[in-house]
């Protein structure tokens, strides 16, 4: 083997103990809470040392900050493969059901909405920020695309349907419905995005409106 092949191999390794370390960071946030979470309980989770964990990541807060960020690399990877033929509305539909899907599968804490804390310290990380605005940048971008289609209500201020958009990831009747109801996690998806798009109230044939 060559010496750089021998590197080669310790940076691909590098890099798959960074994935099991957020992946483990994640987990844990699910479960525990960003302020009951040690860095201890993540290098357990994963079989290493703490010092070798700070060889990835210096400080809590910028490990959970990474995990972070690589969830919203995750959304804007997901609309970045979607045709670009796909109706706005489609594309909302489709990315709130793979955050539902992500989020029912432990894989998406919901930090921010329920930490201020947790806020604050995000606030301070550029590079979360930044990314933070790309994704609602695209986001804004599709609500106000079907409201000038007729396909989101027009009549709504597009930051009510934005943020009525991002409470649906963070909506505790997710953790209900799979705790307590008999639903599978297809059919609880199933729902939440019905009940997302077309409310809870019946509609009479007067009320439908032709997109």
């Amino acid at each position: 083997m060559s010496i750089f092949e021998k590197f080669s191999f310790k940076d691909q390794a590098f890099k798959l103990r960074e994935v099991a370390i957020l992946d483990a960071t994640t987990t844990i946030l699910a479960t525990k809470g960003y302020d009951l979470m040690t860095m201890d309980d993540v290098a357990n989770a994963i079989g290493i040392s703490k010092p070798s964990l700070y060889k990835h990541f210096k400080s809590k807060e910028e490990l959970v900050g990474e995990a972070l960020i690589r969830l919203i690399d995750g959304a804007l990877d997901f609309l970045g493969q979607l045709d670009a033929k796909t109706k706005p509305i489609d594309k909302l539909k489709v990315l709130l059901k793979w955050a539902l899907e992500v989020r029912l599968d432990g894989g998406m804490p919901f930090l921010p909405s329920t930490n201020a804390n947790v806020r604050e310290m995000l606030m301070r990380n550029l590079k979360y920020v930044t990314r933070v605005l790309k994704l609602n940048g695209k986001i804004e971008k599709l609500v106000l695309a079907a409201q000038k289609q007729g396909t989101l209500n027009p009549d709504l201020p597009s930051d009510v349907i934005l943020f009525s958009y991002y409470s649906r990831t963070c909506d505790p009747a997710v953790e209900y419905l799979q705790t307590f109801s008999k639903m599978d996690k297809a059919q609880i998806v199933e729902h939440m995005l019905q009940v997302a798009f077309s409310g809870i109230e019946v509609q009479t044939t007067s009320d439908k409106k032709t997109p």
